[in-house]
């Protein structure tokens, strides 16, 4: 299979955070030209959470400066890169990304990893992916421990990826854990791993994702928040503040 060429990466900053400016099908071409080398790759779906945790956490800031690629998830993220010279910039989220993706890895035959979830998620999940993309090749699954994995342990994880020959790596394990744990394994991992949050859940049917309607208007945070607000409301109401006080700063600033 012939990989389609990659466009020139373009980054802009976000409260010092760079993010790809990229189209829906430019963010897919550069996983489907990775994923068909089996490149070592990480990808980041970063909101105004992740943004304001990497302004305050160094070792969560580098591993998103060193991305292979950053998209902009949240409407918030979105409407700053659009006002900082990113025209037109979409939101690139990690449910959509992850959908449209097996669509196109369907009609290659190319096998995806899924890695994260419960068990019971697991076999939900991939009901659901085979019922929508029955040509799709899931090639293995993994739901890891919520503790630390021991050594030994994230060894036959990875290599239980690599003898699956997968091309992409979903990776659902919750922000900042998945993507400290995509850093740690590039290099590793013989494909490009993909942090896509609660997508998981959303797409097994376990958590309910907010209507189209609000996904739309850049809401489908509020509905996170009113669905688990004990769990929720100091990532939504605290980060959020921060991230509008910062962009408000930046933008000042000119």
């Amino acid at each position: 299979m012939k990989a389609p060429a990659v466009t020139e990466r373009r980054r802009i900053s976000v409260l010092g955070q760079p993010l790809d400016a990229l189209t829906w099908d430019e963010a897919l071409r550069r996983i489907s030209t990775w994923a068909a080398r089996r490149e070592s790759r990480y990808v980041c779906i970063s909101n105004a959470h992740s943004v304001v945790t990497g302004t305050q956490d160094p070792a969560f800031g580098r591993v998103l400066r060193e991305a292979d690629m950053v998209t902009s998830d949240g409407a918030p993220v979105a409407w700053m890169m659009r006002r900082l010279g990113g025209a037109g910039q979409q939101r690139i989220n990690g449910p959509d990304l992850m959908w449209r993706y097996c669509a196109l890895a369907a009609q290659r035959g190319e096998g995806i990893f899924l890695y994260g979830g419960t068990a019971d998620t697991l076999v939900l999940l991939q009901r659901r992916l085979l019922e929508a993309f029955p040509g799709l090749v899931i090639a293995g699954t993994i739901s890891p421990p919520f503790r630390k994995p021991a050594a030994e342990e994230l060894a036959a994880d990875v290599a239980a990826i690599n003898a699956s020959g997968a091309g992409t790596v979903w990776v659902s394990l919750g922000c900042p854990k998945q993507e400290l744990w995509m850093a740690a394994q590039r290099g590793q991992v013989q494909g490009v791993m993909v942090g896509v949050g609660a997508a998981f859940d959303y797409h097994a049917g376990t958590v309910r994702r907010a209507p189209l309607w609000m996904q739309r208007a850049g809401l489908e945070w509020l509905h996170r928040l009113a669905s688990e607000p004990r769990r929720l409301w100091r990532r939504y109401l605290v980060t959020n503040s921060l991230f509008i006080w910062g962009a408000a700063k930046q933008l000042l600033r000119g």
